[in-house]
């Protein structure tokens, strides 16, 4: 009796692992500092994006998003959180972080790679 309900069992779960609906492939780019109309799937004719516009003709397009930050801290922690800027207390640049008076450098241990 044992083995027929095992049987059973595992056809059962066969089955509904053939029918099962497949997962689809999400894939999720957030850009700073990119306008609407920057790539060519929204309307640019002059910068060529031919890899983000084959996406964009396979997939999906969003046309009204919006960020309530100004800058890409409060966006990248509302999107990571889940929660609004607000509510996590990041409304600009991540403190401490904003530093205009600094020149930009490459780091000593990018200079020590080889070529």
């Amino acid at each position: 009796m044992k083995p027929l309900i095992l049987n059973i069992l595992a056809i059962f779960a066969i089955h509904f692992s053939l029918t099962a609906a497949e997962k689809p492939n999400i894939i999720y780019i957030m850009a700073d500092d990119l306008g609407w109309a920057d790539i060519g799937c929204y309307g640019n004719d002059f910068i060529e994006t031919p890899n983000l516009d084959q996406l964009a003709k396979d997939g999906m397009r969003f046309t009204d998003f919006y960020a309530a930050g100004a800058v890409c801290s409060p966006t990248r922690c509302a999107v990571q959180s889940g929660q609004n800027q607000a509510r996590i207390g990041i409304t600009a640049h991540i403190p401490g972080h904003w530093r205009p008076f600094e020149r930009v450098q490459t780091p000593l241990t990018t200079m020590a790679l080889p070529l």
